[in-house]
Parts: structure tokens; C-alpha cells; sequence
């Protein structure tokens, strides 16, 4: 049997992943942002956090030489906040509100929850990088609702409806 990546790409699709932006500043200061859902915890203590990234992306170079970034889990109505990241060619952070420029990386004005980084550590992933970023500081929206990405598109989390009752 010969191995079908768009078979195991479709596969990996069924797991629904939630969406996140994520954004640094690059060596000469400029803002860097992507869209990622390949965001996920590794550890409470210390606390760790790891994300991929693809190898041939624009600004891989950029987040695995960044020394924090900034991960933001988008909320059910930033479909096109996500949509906008995960473009290349025009300037992202364009008529995006952003916090006080005091944070070490770019932070969207709003999201559901939001992770300052350190980076601790970057791994060959194959195709990809895997980065490791240590929570130095992070927040969330207790009444938002997360956007999630499932089956190659957007998708809302929502109870399980025999749930809805308890």
C-alpha cells in the first residue's frame, strides 16, 4: 500500500483543531503574524505551549529566531482575522487593532484567550518546525466562544446537545 498524503491530510481534517494567530516582531522590528491550528499545551510547570509551523513559509525564519511571540485562540466571529494572517503578500496588521505597543510581541486588541511567549526551544518536525514558547503571561474571555477549523472549514464549538439539559 503506497502512502497518500492528501488521504492523510483529509484524515488529520476530522481531528477539528482550534484556530489561533500568532505574531512576533522579526529581526528589524517589523510585525510578523500567521495563522496556526497546530497549537497545543505540553506542560503546566513549567508552563509550556508548542506550535508548527511550515518550513517554506515566509516568515518561518522569523518565528524560529524570535525570542517571544504571541499566541491569540480566535474567537468564533474572527473568521476573517484568520483568513487575513493566513495570506502572504499585503500587510496583515493593517487596520487590526492592537494593545499598547509595550507588549515584547505584537497582541491583538481582542481574542478568546492569548499567550505571551518565550521561546524555549525549536525542533525539526519534518516538513515543519516545531516551536516550544513558555508562557510568561496570558488571558482570556470567560463569555467568548472559540473558532474552530474541522474537515477543511470553519466550524463553531458548541455543548454536546445531550449535554444542553445538565
Amino acid at each position: 500500500m503506497s502512502f497518500d498524503n492528501k488521504k492523510f491530510r483529509k484524515a488529520l481534517g476530522r481531528f477539528p483543531t482550534g484556530v489561533t494567530v500568532i505574531t512576533t516582531k522579526n529581526s528589524n522590528g517589523e510585525k510578523v503574524g500567521v495563522t496556526a491550528s497546530s497549537f497545543n499545551s505540553v506542560s503546566i510547570d513549567p508552563a509550556l505551549i508548542l506550535w508548527s509551523i511550515d518550513k517554506s513559509a515566509y516568515s518561518a525564519n522569523d518565528f524560529t529566531n524570535c525570542e517571544y511571540f504571541t499566541v491569540h485562540v480566535l474567537r468564533d466571529d474572527q473568521i476573517e482575522l484568520s483568513n487575513r494572517f493566513s495570506r502572504k503578500g499585503y500587510d496583515k496588521f493593517s487596520d487590526v487593532k492592537l494593545l499598547d505597543e509595550a507588549y515584547r510581541a505584537p497582541r491583538l486588541h481582542e481574542s478568546a484567550a492569548w499567550f505571551e511567549c518565550q521561546s524555549w526551544n525549536v525542533y525539526d518536525g519534518g516538513d515543519h518546525y516545531i516551536i516550544v514558547g513558555e508562557v510568561k503571561d496570558y488571558g482570556f474571555d470567560d463569555v467568548s466562544s472559540s473558532l474552530v477549523f474541522h474537515d477543511g472549514r470553519y466550524a463553531i464549538a458548541d455543548i454536546h446537545p445531550t449535554l444542553q439539559c445538565q
